[in-house]
């Protein structure tokens, strides 16, 4: 059951579309004889804390494979510049009013992460924005500017998104948090977020979750064991094979 302060409607959306640069359509490629957004939809399903999930594309073979294992779909316009602007097309045509953005190529997105995020936001009615953060434990991703860092004010809300290393440590030990891209908005932000302007921090990171710092919103971060782990290349998608087959034996 939901706790009592659970608004009515907390939409899942996963925005999919076949159109890739590094991997032309593999939210249809098969994982374990499912296609990625079937993994992604009905791990979502489970989280506890939504109360109902949505796939929204603009790809009528995306929407015909989601409605063959009876997910719903919503259609969109095939300009949306990001995956966000999509979902806030959906956000815009329903009642929910928080909404979640939930990557479509993690076939391996943890319900329980979901509902962390979900419940950070709740927590603070003053909060308008929420995401996860992780334990760095591989020294490879911390200079790695594809693995973005995040630091976090005693409150848990965001201080900072960074491609660099941050904090800067003088001394031992070092502890860094990377920034897992799964976003709670309430509505009302979502849907003025694209309106909102860029600022420079945004710019020079190319990390559009400072837009809403820059604009004075706060984002609430909690943090997940979960560790993020998108299908961009062919390569990625090994990784992730490899992953799910342990996954079947462990878990």
């Amino acid at each position: 059951m939901l706790p009592s302060y659970v608004p009515i409607e907390i939409l899942g959306v996963i925005p999919a579309r076949f159109a890739s640069t590094r991997f032309p359509g593999k939210a249809l490629v098969s994982l374990g004889g499912k296609p990625i957004v079937q993994h992604v939809y009905e791990r979502a399903s489970s989280a506890r804390h939504l109360t109902s999930v949505v796939i929204a594309t603009d790809d009528d073979r995306i929407a015909d494979v989601a409605r063959g294992f009876g997910a719903r779909i919503q259609m969109t316009r095939e300009d949306h510049p990001s995956g966000t602007d999509r979902v806030a097309e959906v956000a815009s045509s329903g009642a929910a009013s928080v909404i979640v953005n939930i990557q479509g190529d993690e076939p391996l997105i943890d319900p329980a992460a979901i509902d962390a995020a979900v419940l950070a936001l709740l927590d603070d009615d003053k909060v308008s924005m929420a995401t996860l953060k992780c334990l760095i434990t591989d020294p490879s991703e911390i200079q790695n500017p594809n693995v973005v860092k995040v630091v976090t004010a005693a409150n848990g809300d965001a201080i900072y998104f960074s491609r660099c290393p941050i904090p800067f440590h003088r001394q031992e030990p070092q502890t860094y948090y990377k920034h897992i891209g799964l976003y709670v908005y309430r509505r009302d932000l979502l849907l003025r977020y694209s309106d909102l302007p860029m600022g420079p921090l945004e710019k020079a990171e190319r990390l559009e979750q400072l837009r809403a710092i820059e604009n004075g919103y706060r984002i609430r971060v909690a943090e997940t064991d979960y560790e993020s782990l998108g299908v961009d290349t062919p390569e990625d998608l090994e990784k992730v094979s490899s992953m799910f087959e342990a996954f079947k034996i462990h878990g």
